[in-house]
Protein backbone atom coordinates (compact mmCIF):
# COMPACT_ATOMS: atom_id res chain seq x y z
CA UNK A 1 0.00 0.00 0.00
CA UNK A 2 1.31 3.19 -1.28
CA UNK A 3 1.87 5.96 1.83
CA UNK A 4 0.49 9.19 1.81
CA UNK A 5 2.56 12.05 1.67
CA UNK A 6 1.97 12.62 5.51
CA UNK A 7 3.29 9.30 6.57
CA UNK A 8 6.13 9.46 4.30
CA UNK A 9 7.10 12.70 6.05
CA UNK A 10 8.03 10.84 9.29
CA UNK A 11 10.08 8.14 7.57
CA UNK A 12 13.66 9.32 8.95
CA UNK A 13 14.61 8.08 12.08
CA UNK A 14 15.16 11.51 13.02
CA UNK A 15 11.61 11.81 13.77
CA UNK A 16 11.30 8.57 16.20
CA UNK A 17 14.94 9.86 18.29
CA UNK A 18 13.40 13.31 18.44
CA UNK A 19 9.95 11.36 19.80
CA UNK A 20 11.51 9.95 22.58
CA UNK A 21 13.55 12.97 23.68
CA UNK A 22 10.72 15.11 24.06
CA UNK A 23 8.97 12.02 26.27
CA UNK A 24 12.14 11.98 28.22
CA UNK A 25 11.75 15.26 29.07
CA UNK A 26 8.37 15.64 29.45
CA UNK A 27 7.33 17.71 26.60
CA UNK A 28 5.53 17.77 23.69
CA UNK A 29 7.35 18.34 20.26
CA UNK A 30 5.77 18.77 16.49
CA UNK A 31 7.44 19.40 12.76
CA UNK A 32 6.34 22.43 11.53
CA UNK A 33 6.47 24.86 8.15
CA UNK A 34 8.39 24.58 5.49
CA UNK A 35 9.27 21.02 5.55
CA UNK A 36 5.41 19.68 6.45
CA UNK A 37 4.30 21.98 3.53
CA UNK A 38 6.86 20.73 0.79
CA UNK A 39 6.34 16.90 1.67
CA UNK A 40 2.19 17.68 1.42
CA UNK A 41 3.21 19.20 -2.38
CA UNK A 42 5.56 16.50 -3.00
CA UNK A 43 8.41 18.92 -3.76
CA UNK A 44 11.10 16.47 -2.64
CA UNK A 45 12.70 16.23 0.88
CA UNK A 46 13.33 19.22 2.34
CA UNK A 47 17.15 19.54 4.23
CA UNK A 48 15.79 22.03 6.73
CA UNK A 49 13.17 20.52 9.39
CA UNK A 50 11.89 22.87 11.99
CA UNK A 51 10.79 21.83 14.99
CA UNK A 52 8.61 23.71 17.75
CA UNK A 53 9.17 22.17 21.29
CA UNK A 54 5.94 23.47 24.17
CA UNK A 55 8.85 23.72 26.47
CA UNK A 56 12.88 24.75 26.25
CA UNK A 57 13.76 23.69 22.41
CA UNK A 58 17.34 24.19 23.75
CA UNK A 59 16.96 21.65 26.29
CA UNK A 60 15.48 19.08 23.42
CA UNK A 61 17.93 19.99 21.02
CA UNK A 62 20.87 18.79 23.39
CA UNK A 63 18.63 15.50 24.51
CA UNK A 64 18.09 14.50 21.01
CA UNK A 65 22.08 15.62 20.01
CA UNK A 66 23.08 12.80 22.94
CA UNK A 67 21.10 10.02 21.20
CA UNK A 68 22.32 10.59 17.77
CA UNK A 69 25.81 8.07 16.35
CA UNK A 70 28.82 10.10 17.39
CA UNK A 71 26.55 12.28 19.19
CA UNK A 72 25.99 15.84 17.11
CA UNK A 73 27.09 19.36 17.96
CA UNK A 74 24.54 21.72 19.27
CA UNK A 75 24.95 25.28 18.12
CA UNK A 76 22.19 27.76 20.08
CA UNK A 77 21.31 31.16 19.37
CA UNK A 78 20.23 32.34 23.18
CA UNK A 79 18.91 35.66 21.65
CA UNK A 80 15.96 33.68 19.88
CA UNK A 81 15.46 31.22 22.17
CA UNK A 82 16.86 28.47 19.10
CA UNK A 83 18.78 25.55 18.87
CA UNK A 84 20.26 24.03 15.76
CA UNK A 85 21.61 20.31 15.48
CA UNK A 86 23.03 19.50 11.79
CA UNK A 87 23.06 15.23 11.38
CA UNK A 88 24.28 13.88 8.33
CA UNK A 89 23.04 16.40 5.31
CA UNK A 90 19.99 17.61 7.21
CA UNK A 91 20.17 20.50 9.76
CA UNK A 92 17.45 20.83 12.56
CA UNK A 93 16.60 23.76 14.17
CA UNK A 94 14.61 23.40 17.19
CA UNK A 95 11.99 26.35 19.23
CA UNK A 96 9.88 26.46 21.90
CA UNK A 97 6.94 27.82 21.44
CA UNK A 98 5.88 30.73 21.48
CA UNK A 99 3.77 34.22 21.22
CA UNK A 100 4.57 37.53 19.27
CA UNK A 101 3.68 41.11 19.94
CA UNK A 102 5.14 43.98 17.90
CA UNK A 103 6.03 47.97 18.39
CA UNK A 104 5.07 49.98 14.93
CA UNK A 105 8.84 51.07 14.27
CA UNK A 106 10.29 47.75 14.26
CA UNK A 107 9.98 44.04 12.93
CA UNK A 108 11.63 42.38 15.95
CA UNK A 109 8.96 41.20 17.84
CA UNK A 110 8.51 40.71 21.67
CA UNK A 111 8.37 37.17 22.45
CA UNK A 112 6.37 35.51 25.54
CA UNK A 113 6.00 31.33 25.74
CA UNK A 114 3.02 29.97 24.14
CA UNK A 115 1.07 27.07 23.44
CA UNK A 116 1.04 25.30 19.97
CA UNK A 117 -1.82 27.03 18.80
CA UNK A 118 0.12 30.59 19.74
CA UNK A 119 2.95 29.23 17.75
CA UNK A 120 0.96 28.46 14.65
CA UNK A 121 -0.76 32.50 15.26
CA UNK A 122 2.37 33.86 14.64
CA UNK A 123 2.92 32.18 11.15
CA UNK A 124 3.22 33.72 7.98
CA UNK A 125 0.55 31.74 5.78
CA UNK A 126 -2.05 29.30 6.80
CA UNK A 127 0.29 27.02 4.41
CA UNK A 128 3.55 27.30 6.84
CA UNK A 129 1.58 26.92 9.76
CA UNK A 130 0.91 23.23 9.40
CA UNK A 131 2.34 20.71 12.27
CA UNK A 132 2.66 16.76 12.56
CA UNK A 133 2.73 15.90 15.98
CA UNK A 134 5.58 13.55 17.32
CA UNK A 135 4.38 12.75 20.52
CA UNK A 136 3.77 9.14 20.94
CA UNK A 137 0.11 9.64 22.04
CA UNK A 138 -0.77 10.90 18.42
CA UNK A 139 2.34 10.40 16.61
CA UNK A 140 1.85 11.90 13.42
CA UNK A 141 -1.68 12.96 13.25
CA UNK A 142 -1.66 16.46 11.54
CA UNK A 143 -2.79 19.95 13.34
CA UNK A 144 -4.15 22.26 10.17
CA UNK A 145 -6.30 25.32 12.69
CA UNK A 146 -5.99 27.43 9.34
CA UNK A 147 -7.45 24.91 6.86
CA UNK A 148 -3.92 25.10 5.38
CA UNK A 149 -3.89 21.96 3.16
CA UNK A 150 -6.97 23.17 1.92
CA UNK A 151 -4.89 26.24 0.17
CA UNK A 152 -2.75 23.87 -0.80
CA UNK A 153 -4.96 22.34 -2.91
CA UNK A 154 -6.32 25.13 -4.08
CA UNK A 155 -2.80 26.83 -4.69
CA UNK A 156 -3.66 29.99 -2.30
CA UNK A 157 -1.01 31.75 -0.12
CA UNK A 158 -2.94 33.58 2.86
CA UNK A 159 -2.50 34.86 5.96
CA UNK A 160 -3.75 32.83 9.83
CA UNK A 161 -4.96 36.14 10.64
CA UNK A 162 -5.47 39.26 9.82
CA UNK A 163 -3.16 39.87 7.10
CA UNK A 164 -3.37 44.22 7.62
CA UNK A 165 -2.00 42.97 11.08
CA UNK A 166 0.72 40.07 9.70
CA UNK A 167 2.11 42.07 7.13
CA UNK A 168 2.23 45.43 9.47
CA UNK A 169 4.00 43.27 12.18
CA UNK A 170 6.70 41.90 9.99
CA UNK A 171 6.66 43.47 6.65
CA UNK A 172 9.01 40.96 4.88
CA UNK A 173 6.01 38.96 4.94
CA UNK A 174 5.11 41.19 2.19
CA UNK A 175 7.92 39.62 0.34
CA UNK A 176 7.62 36.51 1.20
CA UNK A 177 3.88 36.00 -0.16
CA UNK A 178 5.34 37.43 -3.15
CA UNK A 179 8.05 35.18 -3.28
CA UNK A 180 6.60 31.64 -2.31
CA UNK A 181 3.60 32.63 -5.04
CA UNK A 182 6.21 33.07 -7.61
CA UNK A 183 8.22 29.69 -6.42
CA UNK A 184 5.32 27.50 -6.07
CA UNK A 185 2.84 29.15 -9.07
CA UNK A 186 0.04 30.25 -5.85
CA UNK A 187 -1.94 32.88 -5.81
CA UNK A 188 -1.79 35.57 -3.15
CA UNK A 189 -5.51 35.98 -1.97
CA UNK A 190 -7.17 39.20 -2.66
CA UNK A 191 -7.55 40.25 0.82
CA UNK A 192 -4.02 39.62 1.39
CA UNK A 193 -2.65 41.90 -2.03
CA UNK A 194 -4.91 44.22 -0.72
CA UNK A 195 -3.38 44.17 2.98
CA UNK A 196 0.28 44.42 1.33
CA UNK A 197 -0.45 47.55 -0.99
CA UNK A 198 -2.34 48.99 1.74
CA UNK A 199 0.96 48.39 4.00
CA UNK A 200 3.51 48.51 1.20
CA UNK A 201 5.23 51.61 2.80
CA UNK A 202 6.16 49.54 5.50
CA UNK A 203 8.77 48.11 3.91
CA UNK A 204 11.42 50.81 4.41
CA UNK A 205 11.73 49.10 7.94
CA UNK A 206 13.04 46.33 6.07
CA UNK A 207 16.83 45.96 6.07
CA UNK A 208 17.85 46.00 2.05
CA UNK A 209 19.81 42.84 3.05
CA UNK A 210 16.82 40.88 3.55
CA UNK A 211 14.50 42.34 0.84
CA UNK A 212 17.52 41.38 -1.33
CA UNK A 213 17.49 37.45 -0.01
CA UNK A 214 13.96 37.18 -0.72
CA UNK A 215 14.98 39.16 -4.42
CA UNK A 216 17.27 36.26 -5.01
CA UNK A 217 14.58 33.53 -4.54
CA UNK A 218 12.41 35.18 -6.74
CA UNK A 219 14.73 35.83 -9.39
CA UNK A 220 16.01 31.80 -8.89
CA UNK A 221 12.40 30.97 -9.67
CA UNK A 222 11.26 28.89 -12.83
CA UNK A 223 9.41 32.08 -13.67
CA UNK A 224 10.63 35.10 -11.99
CA UNK A 225 7.88 37.55 -13.97
CA UNK A 226 5.23 36.22 -11.66
CA UNK A 227 7.29 37.93 -8.51
CA UNK A 228 8.20 41.03 -10.02
CA UNK A 229 4.91 41.35 -11.75
CA UNK A 230 3.24 41.16 -8.17
CA UNK A 231 5.64 43.50 -6.85
CA UNK A 232 4.47 46.08 -9.60
CA UNK A 233 0.73 45.79 -9.05
CA UNK A 234 0.60 46.13 -5.29
CA UNK A 235 3.01 49.02 -5.38
CA UNK A 236 6.41 47.39 -3.90
CA UNK A 237 8.26 47.99 -6.68
CA UNK A 238 8.69 51.79 -6.60
CA UNK A 239 10.24 51.34 -2.79
CA UNK A 240 12.71 48.45 -3.59
CA UNK A 241 13.69 49.00 -7.54
CA UNK A 242 12.63 52.31 -9.09
CA UNK A 243 14.64 51.99 -11.96
CA UNK A 244 12.72 49.39 -13.37
CA UNK A 245 9.59 50.83 -12.63
CA UNK A 246 11.16 54.05 -14.42
CA UNK A 247 10.90 51.53 -17.71
CA UNK A 248 7.40 51.01 -17.68
CA UNK A 249 4.64 53.18 -20.16
CA UNK A 250 4.44 53.62 -24.23
CA UNK A 251 5.03 57.12 -25.45
CA UNK A 252 3.58 57.93 -28.90
CA UNK A 253 4.58 60.78 -30.80
CA UNK A 254 3.91 61.81 -34.55
CA UNK A 255 2.52 58.20 -34.40
CA UNK A 256 5.64 56.46 -33.76
CA UNK A 257 5.64 54.59 -30.75
CA UNK A 258 8.41 52.53 -28.63
CA UNK A 259 7.91 49.24 -26.88
CA UNK A 260 7.12 49.11 -23.01
CA UNK A 261 10.79 48.20 -21.57
CA UNK A 262 9.50 47.27 -17.83
CA UNK A 263 7.36 44.34 -19.59
CA UNK A 264 9.60 43.47 -22.18
CA UNK A 265 12.63 43.31 -19.33
CA UNK A 266 9.98 40.71 -17.59
CA UNK A 267 9.68 38.58 -20.62
CA UNK A 268 13.52 38.76 -21.20
CA UNK A 269 14.01 37.15 -17.45
CA UNK A 270 11.67 34.36 -17.79
CA UNK A 271 13.21 33.68 -21.47
CA UNK A 272 16.66 33.70 -19.45
CA UNK A 273 15.65 31.39 -16.91
CA UNK A 274 14.85 28.21 -19.18
CA UNK A 275 18.76 29.00 -19.86
CA UNK A 276 20.63 29.37 -17.20
CA UNK A 277 20.22 28.82 -13.44
CA UNK A 278 23.07 31.63 -12.86
CA UNK A 279 21.43 33.88 -10.86
CA UNK A 280 23.88 37.13 -11.39
CA UNK A 281 22.80 36.75 -15.36
CA UNK A 282 19.18 36.50 -14.17
CA UNK A 283 20.25 40.12 -12.40
CA UNK A 284 21.75 41.20 -15.89
CA UNK A 285 18.79 40.70 -17.20
CA UNK A 286 16.61 42.19 -14.96
CA UNK A 287 18.86 45.19 -15.23
CA UNK A 288 19.83 45.33 -19.16
CA UNK A 289 17.72 47.70 -20.11
CA UNK A 290 17.46 50.40 -16.84
CA UNK A 291 19.64 53.03 -19.26
CA UNK A 292 17.02 53.17 -21.93
CA UNK A 293 14.89 55.43 -18.77
CA UNK A 294 17.14 57.99 -18.29
CA UNK A 295 18.48 58.41 -22.44
CA UNK A 296 14.81 58.16 -23.93
CA UNK A 297 14.22 61.05 -26.50
CA UNK A 298 12.50 61.52 -29.46
CA UNK A 299 13.96 62.48 -33.04
CA UNK A 300 11.71 63.56 -35.67
CA UNK A 301 14.17 62.53 -38.06
CA UNK A 302 14.81 58.73 -36.64
CA UNK A 303 12.07 58.73 -34.11
CA UNK A 304 12.90 57.11 -30.33
CA UNK A 305 16.16 56.97 -29.67
CA UNK A 306 17.87 55.69 -26.41
CA UNK A 307 21.50 56.44 -27.15
CA UNK A 308 24.55 54.98 -24.67
CA UNK A 309 21.99 53.08 -22.57
CA UNK A 310 24.00 50.58 -22.15
CA UNK A 311 26.83 52.71 -21.07
CA UNK A 312 24.51 54.69 -18.69
CA UNK A 313 22.92 51.30 -17.27
CA UNK A 314 25.95 49.84 -16.40
CA UNK A 315 26.96 52.97 -14.11
CA UNK A 316 23.34 52.37 -12.92
CA UNK A 317 23.93 48.81 -11.95
CA UNK A 318 26.89 50.14 -9.26
CA UNK A 319 24.84 52.26 -7.51
CA UNK A 320 22.17 50.48 -7.79
CA UNK A 321 24.28 47.18 -6.08
CA UNK A 322 25.34 49.90 -3.33
CA UNK A 323 21.84 51.07 -2.58
CA UNK A 324 20.63 47.35 -1.87
CA UNK A 325 24.29 46.46 -0.06
CA UNK A 326 24.55 43.59 -3.01
CA UNK A 327 28.25 42.55 -3.50
CA UNK A 328 30.49 45.26 -4.64
CA UNK A 329 32.80 42.64 -6.28
CA UNK A 330 33.41 40.39 -9.37
CA UNK A 331 29.42 40.13 -9.18
CA UNK A 332 28.72 43.40 -9.71
CA UNK A 333 31.23 43.83 -12.34
CA UNK A 334 30.16 41.01 -14.49
CA UNK A 335 26.86 42.52 -14.23
CA UNK A 336 27.87 45.48 -15.24
CA UNK A 337 29.77 43.89 -18.19
CA UNK A 338 26.63 42.21 -19.58
CA UNK A 339 24.69 45.35 -19.35
CA UNK A 340 27.60 47.27 -21.10
CA UNK A 341 27.53 44.84 -24.02
CA UNK A 342 23.79 43.78 -24.05
CA UNK A 343 23.72 45.00 -27.82
CA UNK A 344 27.06 44.14 -29.07
CA UNK A 345 26.13 40.22 -30.39
CA UNK A 346 22.63 41.95 -31.55
CA UNK A 347 24.64 44.54 -33.97
CA UNK A 348 26.63 41.69 -35.10
CA UNK A 349 23.96 39.46 -35.35
CA UNK A 350 22.10 42.23 -37.90
CA UNK A 351 25.43 42.89 -39.90
CA UNK A 352 27.33 41.18 -42.31
CA UNK A 353 29.94 39.40 -39.27
CA UNK A 354 33.24 40.20 -39.98
CA UNK A 355 35.85 38.56 -38.32
CA UNK A 356 37.66 41.67 -37.02
CA UNK A 357 34.04 42.02 -35.03
CA UNK A 358 34.01 38.81 -33.96
CA UNK A 359 37.37 39.07 -32.56
CA UNK A 360 36.84 42.12 -30.48
CA UNK A 361 33.21 40.43 -29.32
CA UNK A 362 35.25 38.00 -27.73
CA UNK A 363 38.05 40.21 -26.64
CA UNK A 364 35.79 42.34 -24.63
CA UNK A 365 33.51 39.91 -22.93
CA UNK A 366 36.86 37.15 -22.41
CA UNK A 367 34.93 34.37 -20.54
CA UNK A 368 31.78 35.38 -20.30
CA UNK A 369 31.04 35.72 -23.98
CA UNK A 370 28.31 32.68 -23.95
CA UNK A 371 26.74 34.32 -20.98
CA UNK A 372 26.36 37.21 -22.84
CA UNK A 373 24.88 35.45 -26.07
CA UNK A 374 22.37 33.56 -23.65
CA UNK A 375 21.42 37.04 -22.58
CA UNK A 376 21.27 38.22 -26.52
CA UNK A 377 19.13 35.12 -27.45
CA UNK A 378 16.52 35.99 -24.35
CA UNK A 379 16.47 39.68 -25.38
CA UNK A 380 14.18 38.37 -28.87
CA UNK A 381 10.55 38.64 -27.19
CA UNK A 382 8.91 39.44 -30.85
CA UNK A 383 5.77 38.10 -31.16
CA UNK A 384 6.61 38.17 -35.05
CA UNK A 385 7.52 33.99 -35.88
CA UNK A 386 9.09 35.03 -38.54
CA UNK A 387 11.21 37.77 -37.11
CA UNK A 388 11.82 35.40 -34.58
CA UNK A 389 13.12 33.38 -36.77
CA UNK A 390 15.37 35.39 -38.35
CA UNK A 391 16.89 37.01 -35.06
CA UNK A 392 17.16 33.30 -33.65
CA UNK A 393 19.18 32.02 -36.79
CA UNK A 394 21.49 34.97 -36.98
CA UNK A 395 22.12 34.50 -33.46
CA UNK A 396 23.23 30.85 -34.50
CA UNK A 397 25.29 32.41 -37.13
CA UNK A 398 27.44 34.69 -34.70
CA UNK A 399 28.17 31.78 -32.52
CA UNK A 400 29.20 29.66 -34.84
CA UNK A 401 31.41 32.46 -36.17
CA UNK A 402 32.78 32.88 -32.41
CA UNK A 403 33.71 29.18 -32.46
CA UNK A 404 35.70 29.28 -35.76
CA UNK A 405 37.40 32.40 -34.67
CA UNK A 406 38.18 31.07 -31.62
CA UNK A 407 39.47 27.92 -32.44
CA UNK A 408 41.63 29.48 -34.72
CA UNK A 409 42.98 32.65 -33.32
CA UNK A 410 42.37 32.39 -29.71
CA UNK A 411 41.44 35.20 -28.21
CA UNK A 412 39.26 34.28 -25.23
CA UNK A 413 41.20 36.06 -21.47
CA UNK A 414 43.71 37.47 -24.55
CA UNK A 415 47.17 37.85 -22.79
CA UNK A 416 49.49 39.50 -25.90
CA UNK A 417 51.99 37.20 -27.24
CA UNK A 418 55.00 39.60 -26.62
CA UNK A 419 55.68 40.67 -22.98
CA UNK A 420 56.64 44.16 -21.67
CA UNK A 421 59.54 42.76 -20.40
CA UNK A 422 60.45 41.02 -24.08
CA UNK A 423 59.68 44.77 -25.59
CA UNK A 424 62.22 46.17 -22.68
CA UNK A 425 64.63 44.14 -23.22
CA UNK A 426 64.65 44.43 -27.59
CA UNK A 427 65.12 47.92 -27.13
CA UNK A 428 66.85 48.67 -24.10
CA UNK A 429 63.82 50.36 -22.31
CA UNK A 430 63.24 51.07 -18.92
CA UNK A 431 59.22 51.80 -17.81
CA UNK A 432 57.68 53.96 -20.38
CA UNK A 433 54.87 55.09 -22.65
CA UNK A 434 56.24 53.52 -25.50
CA UNK A 435 56.25 49.78 -24.41
CA UNK A 436 52.25 50.68 -23.48
CA UNK A 437 51.81 51.93 -27.51
CA UNK A 438 53.61 48.95 -29.06
CA UNK A 439 51.53 46.15 -27.00
CA UNK A 440 48.48 48.24 -28.23
CA UNK A 441 49.78 48.31 -32.01
CA UNK A 442 50.11 44.71 -31.51
CA UNK A 443 47.04 43.93 -29.91
CA UNK A 444 45.41 45.69 -32.86
CA UNK A 445 46.61 44.09 -35.23
CA UNK A 446 45.30 40.66 -33.83
CA UNK A 447 41.62 41.90 -33.87
CA UNK A 448 41.83 43.43 -36.86
CA UNK A 449 43.65 40.21 -38.64
CA UNK A 450 46.41 42.05 -39.78
CA UNK A 451 48.33 39.42 -38.23
CA UNK A 452 48.03 36.21 -36.41
CA UNK A 453 48.18 35.31 -32.83
CA UNK A 454 51.50 34.17 -31.94
CA UNK A 455 54.97 34.72 -30.89
CA UNK A 456 56.86 35.26 -34.29
CA UNK A 457 54.39 37.93 -36.05
CA UNK A 458 54.02 39.61 -33.26
CA UNK A 459 57.55 39.80 -32.57
CA UNK A 460 58.43 41.09 -35.86
CA UNK A 461 55.65 43.73 -35.55
CA UNK A 462 57.09 44.62 -32.35
CA UNK A 463 60.28 45.44 -33.84
CA UNK A 464 59.14 47.18 -37.30
CA UNK A 465 56.83 49.50 -34.36
CA UNK A 466 59.96 50.20 -32.49
CA UNK A 467 62.19 51.48 -35.43
CA UNK A 468 59.15 53.62 -36.72
CA UNK A 469 59.22 55.36 -33.12
CA UNK A 470 62.90 55.77 -33.60
CA UNK A 471 63.77 52.75 -30.50
CA UNK A 472 67.24 50.89 -31.41
CA UNK A 473 66.98 46.95 -31.32
CA UNK A 474 69.56 45.58 -29.21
Amino acid sequence: MTKTNQEAALDNPIFSTISNAAKELSIDAYVIGGYVRDHLLNRGVPKDIDIVAIGSGIELAHKVASKLPGSSDVSVFKNFGTAMVKHKDIEIEFVGARKESYHRDSRKPVVEDGSLEDDQKRRDFTINALAISLNQDDYGNLLDPFNGVADLKIKLIRTPLDPNITYSDDPLRMMRAIRFATQLNFTIHPDSLKAITDNKSRIKIISNERIVDELHKILASQKPSIGFSILHKSGLLKYILPELLALEGIEEVEGQRHKDNFWHTLEVVDNIAENTDNVWLRWAALLHDIGKAPTKKFDKKIGWTFHAHEFIGAKMVYKLFKRLRLPLNDKMKFVQKMVLMSSRPIVLSEDFVTDSAVRRLIFDAGEHVEDLMTLCEADITTKNPKKQRKYKNNFKIVRQKIEEVEARDHIRNFQPPVSGEEIMAAFNLKPSKEIGIIKEVIKEAILEGEIPNNYDDAYALMLKKGEEMGLIAQ
